[in-house]
């Protein structure tokens, strides 16, 4: 499905009450691009983006809880917190929520960073494990209105995932290892869940 038409597909979720949509992939899938496209095409009055990413564990953590080096598997979330957060943006009641952000320059969640109004129709989330129904994460069932599982060419997206950890003070051979390491055992559980999305779209056909 081409740019345009899911642009569309978008805006017609935004003409109703509040609606939820997710965007999901392996890392490195493209989702946070499409997400901002989406949202900056729409405009600050119909949408806004809420990534999934707030909801790291912070590194201290991490740490405690020996999982340091498996950062962004299912279980460095707190997806019990992503869960209540999605559940208090479709109810509407509060003038303003205050979302948190994963800073990528800190490698850090900072908390109350992204204000979502209560008049703006539609929340555009992404993440890896919005379609995962297992452990706390079985709980998003029914939380967002659509989902859609964004499918690149996954030697593209080894390569973009080498060049963000470089970007963000990896050596080349440690940003190799842990792209196709932890990332991509993640990616396979990120994948298992493909069937449950609305819409699978090839990275490809994303043009116009």
């Amino acid at each position: 499905m081409a740019y345009p038409a899911l642009l569309g597909r978008a805006r017609a979720l935004a003409a109703g009450p509040r609606r939820v949509l997710g965007l999901v992939g392996a890392p490195g899938a493209g989702k946070s691009t499409l997400a901002a496209r989406l949202v900056a095409d729409l405009g600050p009055e119909v949408a806004v983006l809420v990534p999934m990413d707030g909801f790291h564990l912070a590194d201290v953590v991490l740490g405690a809880l020996g999982r340091r080096d498996r950062k962004g598997a299912p279980d460095t979330f707190d997806a019990g917190g992503y869960v209540a957060l999605l559940r208090r943006l479709r109810s509407q009641e509060e003038d303003v929520v205050y979302a948190p952000q994963f800073r990528r320059d800190l490698e850090e969640p900072v908390g109350s960073a992204l204000p979502v109004p209560r008049e703006v129709p539609l929340v555009v989330t992404e993440g890896n494990y919005l379609l995962l129904r297992e452990g706390p994460w079985a709980a998003l069932e029914g939380l967002l209105d659509e989902c859609w599982y964004l499918r690149p060419d996954e030697a593209v997206r080894h390569d973009r995932l080498i060049a963000r950890h470089e970007a963000f003070g990896k050596d080349p051979a440690a940003a190799r290892a842990w792209a196709l390491g932890s990332d991509e055992a993640n990616a396979a559980v990120i994948a298992a869940s493909a069937s449950r999305a609305d819409l699978v779209l090839d990275a490809a056909d994303l043009t116009g």
